[in-house]
C-alpha cells in the first residue's frame, strides 16, 4: 500500500467516523428533544401531579383525624357499654335477691 491509498483509506475512515458520530448525534436529539409547546404540556402536567399530591396528602390527614376520631367513638361506646352491662348485671342480682326476700316472706306466712 503506497502512500497516497493510505491516505484516502485514512480519510475514508475518519470521513465514516464522522459520519456515524454526526448520525448518532441526531438521532439521540431527534429523539430526545423536548419542543416548546411540549415543555408547556409538560409544566401543565408538573402542575396537575403537583395538585393531585396536595390533595391525596389532605384526604390522607383528613381519613387519619375521621379515624382517631371513629376510634374515639368506639372506646367511648365500649365503655358505656361496659357501664351498662355492669347495670344490667347489678339489676338482675338484685331482682334475684328480692324474688328470693319475696319467697321467703310468703313461705313464712
Amino acid at each position: 500500500m503506497n502512500r497516497s491509498e493510505f491516505v484516502i483509506a485514512t480519510a475514508i475512515i475518519l470521513f465514516a467516523a464522522f459520519a456515524m458520530g454526526w448520525f448518532a448525534y441526531w438521532a439521540l436529539h431527534r429523539f430526545t428533544r423536548v419542543a416548546g409547546g411540549d415543555m408547556g404540556e409538560l409544566d401543565n402536567m408538573a402542575q396537575s401531579l403537583h395538585e393531585a399530591e396536595e390533595t391525596r396528602d389532605q384526604a390522607i390527614i383528613y381519613l387519619e383525624q375521621r379515624e382517631a376520631e371513629l376510634s374515639n367513638h368506639i372506646t367511648q361506646t365500649e365503655a358505656e357499654l361496659r357501664a351498662a352491662m355492669d347495670g344490667l348485671r347489678d339489676a338482675r342480682r338484685e331482682a334475684e335477691e328480692m324474688r328470693t326476700y319475696i319467697e321467703r316472706m310468703n313461705n313464712q306466712t
